[in-house]
């Protein structure tokens, strides 16, 4: 498995996933305040490993808390400081949710038994992502027939994820199972997480596949070299309109169009109950910077204005299933997610 975090003690260690593919640099980070910044800054992305790692973030900054200190204020400063961090994925503010009700439930207890509460929450977080992600393969290979031809988007695998992988875990258990499947990868712009990222995973995984731009999957769908797309979540409203990484809404237009399966992987944590329609999804705009450079070379001239909407939202009348780790739900997504809901 891909060491994508990890809670080592009095510090986190995660791979720095701007570097890849061409560097496997893995960081230390000894403060809340450094965990935060690498959400912010993208060295760990992908909704549930966000969450992990606002988890662990939490646990490493109150566990070097003093006696001497207001820790139930410092506590909800250290949780705020990672609210500011990613606003459109759910498993962030989930993890966080999670922490906090082991805090108010246990707040009475000495410093050092609450510090152990809140460190064994963080890691039956990790730990309960990485089961999640295999069950969801188990249900998603069986909508992959032997011969398939996917697309998916961006990264949804081990290093969006505590392991294994969501979209990516689907298009593993599939191929573990010995199916004969041919994986196209769009490159994902502007932070070409597909070419950097999933194509880096692929490889190691030993799994063959094909990088294309961004812009051929209309032209390839029609040629008939692509029979279904899967892609991973960052929100998802109660009604199925799914939010994932700029270009999803393109793909499942297109797929439409085409007569293609669109399937989304996602643990039940990245839909958002309290949401109705996708429309009221907070949607992240980063910085001009990663569509106006690549590796800090400008590609446009300067003055040049941008618009960098890191998310867009994909209606549920385009998504054929969603695939969780308690079933498959499909239309009408409003009534099947609640089940599966109810079921967990």
């Amino acid at each position: 498995m891909l060491p994508t975090i990890k809670w080592e003690g009095n510090k986190i260690i995660m791979i720095d996933q701007r570097k890849l593919p061409l560097e496997e640099v893995y960081l230390e980070f000894h403060n809340y305040k450094e965990v935060a910044e690498a959400i912010e800054k993208m060295m760990i992305r992908g909704a549930p490993a966000i969450g992990v790692a606002s988890a662990f973030g939490i646990a490493l900054g109150f566990s070097k808390l003093s006696k001497n200190t207001n820790y139930i204020e410092k506590f909800y400063e250290i949780c705020k400081a990672f609210k500011n961090t990613r606003p459109t994925a759910r498993n962030l503010f989930w993890a966080i949710e999670r922490m906090e009700r082991v805090f108010e439930k246990n707040k009475n207890l000495s410093l050092n038994h609450l510090k152990e509460k809140i460190i064994q929450e963080a890691l039956s977080i990790e730990k309960e992502d990485i089961e999640i992600n295999r069950k969801i393969g188990e249900y998603g290979k069986k909508l992959i027939k032997d011969g398939e031809k996917i697309l998916t988007h961006c990264n949804a695998g081990e290093l969006a994820t505590a392991g294994f992988g969501t979209a990516l875990g689907i298009i593993k258990a599939s191929f573990y199972e010995g199916k004969r499947i041919k994986v196209y990868v769009d490159e994902t712009r502007p932070f070409l997480q597909g070419a950097r990222l999933t194509c880096w995973e692929l490889k190691k995984a030993g799994i063959p596949y094909i990088l294309i731009t961004d812009n051929m999957a209309g032209w390839l769908m029609k040629q008939g070299k692509i029979s279904c797309v899967i892609v991973g979540a960052d929100r998802i409203a109660s009604n199925g309109d799914t939010a994932n990484k700029i270009g999803t809404y393109s793909l499942a237009v297109l797929a439409k169009e085409h007569g293609i399966p669109f399937y989304v992987a996602t643990p039940l944590s990245t839909i958002d109950f309290s949401i109705e329609k996708g429309e009221k999804i907070p949607i992240e705009e980063r910085d001009k910077d990663e569509v106006l450079k690549i590796n800090s070379s400008p590609i446009a001239p300067e003055g040049t204005i941008v618009e960098n909407p890191a998310f867009d939202v994909t209606p549920s009348s385009f998504i054929t299933a969603i695939i969780t780790e308690k079933g498959i739900a499909r239309e009408p997504y409003s009534e099947s997610l609640k089940k599966l809901k109810i079921e967990r």
